[in-house]
């Protein structure tokens, strides 16, 4: 069964909101004095909290392109990196409001030793709390950290970095310091003292201080998850509300399909044997998830020279593998499509919570422009993990009408949870089953 597509582009009203715990990151801002020990405090404190979601965005990262006067400056250290005029305050700012939004972001590469922005970037998604060191890193930013360090170790520390990563001598580092850095630290970097929150003397030998942000950021990180969680179960509460949506597609339920089920229900099925009819009902869920693909009117000459009015694919399309349950249903995807684009997102629920966390994500840079997106999951009970992964492909530009989730069986609240929240989505499913039930469909594919 194929789902009936729209002459025209309509907006989608979105029935309830979800929020991911990225939405709003929180950013703390760490200032101080070239060679203060800004890096290294950053370092030191997302090494101790240790969790993904935790990332470090260095303003270094946004120092402008010279042209060739400015360049050639650069090379006999008569340009003055430490004034605000050097920095791309516009491409920061997008780049914060692309977080801000929940959306990902594109962080330029700057080389030291050629004194121009690279071509490749870095990209940075789903941040819960976004540690922004550098020397001018107060601007709009509400919780401010300040390095504090004797200005004799700083320029120390300066020489130190810059001979061993930026190919530079020592007469021209002091040379700089002298003109440029010491001057405009007086002028721009020092007063943002009086605005800290926390100044942290000695660097990372402060471990009071350290520790007192780690706990902070701790905090805000349990708030979050607070919210989040809040959050799922006010989705669960109004989707008790909302009737199934037509979007659901069940693969129709033939003999075949009944004979093939009761065999990889049987728990008496050899794992041979189970693989083997996984990967045919796989094979048709992704064929009934195509039906779901858009397509457009085309017209074609047959081998007798007539013309066929049919329809043709609009667009690429590839598939998101929804760890690790998803990968099972990966050998039916290749049998229908070999030359399919996959895409993997890492999403675990929280031990003690509950909370669906995301733990990794790899999608094509140009998944936003695909004409369709096939989401692959084995199982799905509440749907968190579900609406968490809906998320990041909105997220990263993939309208919700160009989403097909397959899965072999679904709860359903966690459909109703899903289909209320975005309800622009297809989902295509085998089985309706208990809203909470064990995953244990990867457990006999993968025999782990």
């Amino acid at each position: 069964m194929a789902l009936k597509q729209a002459t025209r582009a309509a907006p989608i009203v979105t029935k309830a909101h979800y929020e991911p715990p990225w939405a709003d990151v929180s950013i703390i801002g760490i200032s101080g004095s070239s060679g203060s020990g800004k890096s290294s405090i950053a370092r030191t404190i997302v090494n101790q909290l240790n969790l993904p979601w935790v990332v470090i965005l260095s303003m270094d990262s946004f120092y402008k392109s010279l042209d060739p006067a400015s360049s050639e400056k650069a090379f006999l250290n008569e340009y003055d990196f430490d004034s605000p005029e050097a920095i791309d305050f516009d491409a920061l700012l997008h780049t914060l409001q692309d977080l801000k939004a929940g959306k990902r972001a594109e962080v330029p590469v700057y080389s030291f030793t050629e004194h121009k922005r690279l071509e490749a970037t870095t990209p940075i998604y789903s941040p819960h709390v976004l540690v922004l060191e550098g020397i001018l890193a107060f601007a709009d930013v509400r919780n401010q950290i300040f390095c504090e360090e004797d200005p004799d170790v700083c320029l120390s520390r300066r020489i130190i970095r810059d001979v061993k990563e930026r190919g530079r001598d020592v007469e021209g580092i002091i040379k700089q310091w002298l003109k440029f850095v010491k001057p405009n630290f007086i002028k721009y970097v020092d007063p943002q003292r009086k605005v800290a929150d926390i100044i942290v003397p000695r660097g990372i030998e402060n471990k009071v201080a350290i520790t007192t942000v780690v706990q902070y950021i701790e905090q805000k990180l349990v708030e979050k998850s607070t919210q989040h969680q809040a959050t799922l179960s006010r989705l669960q509460l109004e989707a008790q509300k909302s009737p199934l949506s037509d979007r659901v597609v069940f693969l129709p339920e033939t003999p075949q399909l009944r004979g093939m089920s009761t065999i990889i229900h049987d728990v008496a099925t050899s794992s041979e044997d189970f693989i083997f009819y996984f990967d045919r009902l796989a094979a048709l869920l992704v064929e009934l998830a195509l039906n779901n693909a858009r397509f457009v009117e085309f017209t074609v000459e047959t081998p007798l020279g007539r013309s066929y009015h049919g329809l043709r694919q609009r667009g690429r399309i590839s598939a998101v593998v929804l760890e690790r349950g998803g990968a099972a249903l990966e050998t039916g995807l290749q049998r229908v499509i070999p030359d399919c684009g996959i895409g993997h997102i890492l999403i675990e629920s929280n031990v003690r919570t509950g909370e669906p966390e995301l733990r990794y994500q790899k999608l094509a840079r140009d998944i936003g422009q695909h004409g369709t997106v096939l989401l692959l999951d084995a199982q799905m009970s509440s749907g968190g993990s579900a609406l968490m992964a809906v998320q990041v492909l909105l997220d990263h530009g993939v309208a919700q009408n160009r989403i097909v989730l397959a899965t072999y069986s679904a709860g359903r609240m966690g459909l109703r949870r899903l289909t209320s929240c975005f309800p622009g989505i297809a989902v295509v499913v085998c089985h309706l089953v208990p809203d909470i039930e064990e995953r244990w469909i990867e457990r006999r594919y993968f025999r782990c």
